[in-house]
């Protein structure tokens, strides 16, 4: 069976789009990395792409808000074309400024707010998958530990929202920005598009871990645990095999 087509969408400022193409190349995905500009001239791309990933970075230098821009540039030129997407049983994944980017595109529910501390934040946070079906989160069991680096990432929405779409829970208090209901990822209705605020794509190798150089006891949990954002990918090119 060959490789299912992978789209990594990219907007000037975007910066993890290489980072988001090797950890699916690793996953066992055929990658494209694609500016947003060019997809809109060649939408048959589109077609041919089973999964479609927003990379993380300051697309647009965030200028009207994180992610405004390019959120608008998705509006105005593909929302049709990515829900058909999604419509065919296909599926999308927004990290960090792709997140941003799918919530204010109406594709995900809910707001992204200011941090509570009113500051950016770079630090490493501990994740589990809730009961609320994704298919990005099909057989991870975590929990999962990577790194967050935005000034906009606390998720805010009622509580039924919180229960029906929180897809990924901060846990151990990590909560990195006040998110309601520690909330870390977000899903449709469908559950085949998922939104986070973490960066999977730098936890898919056991060397990336900030503990792994400190005691062979340490490397040897994080090599056996499922901590790897790797899963995520994986879970994604799974589904994607089966399109």
């Amino acid at each position: 069976m060959s490789a299912p087509l992978a789209l990594v969408l990219t907007a000037p400022g975007t910066n993890r789009d290489r980072d988001v193409a090797d950890a699916l190349e690793l996953a066992g995905a055929a990658v494209d990395r694609l500016p947003l500009h060019r997809l809109k001239d060649s939408v048959d791309r589109l077609r041919e792409a089973r999964l479609v990933v927003l990379a993380g970075g300051f697309s647009h230098g965030d200028a009207l808000g994180a992610g405004a821009v390019w959120a608008n540039d998705v509006s105005t030129h593909l929302a049709d074309e990515l829900r058909s997407f999604v419509a065919d049983g296909k599926a999308i994944l927004g990290i960090c400024n792709g997140f941003q980017t799918l919530v204010r595109t109406g594709l995900l529910p809910g707001s992204l707010d200011h941090n509570s501390q009113g500051t950016f934040t770079c630090r490493w946070v501990t994740v589990e998958p809730t009961s609320t079906p994704s298919i990005w989160t099909d057989g991870v069991t975590g929990p999962i530990e990577f790194p967050v680096a935005h000034g906009e990432g606390r998720f805010v929405a009622d509580e039924t929202t919180i229960e029906r779409h929180g897809a990924l829970r901060y846990i151990n208090g990590t909560n990195p920005n006040g998110s309601q209901g520690d909330i870390a990822g977000v899903t449709d209705a469908t559950g085949r598009i998922l939104g986070l605020m973490p960066h999977p794509e730098n936890h898919i190798h056991p060397t990336q871990h900030p503990r792994w150089h400190r005691t062979q006891r340490t490397r040897t949990l994080v090599e056996q645990s499922q901590t790897l954002g790797l899963a995520l990918f994986a879970a994604g090119v799974r589904h994607a095999r089966r399109i």
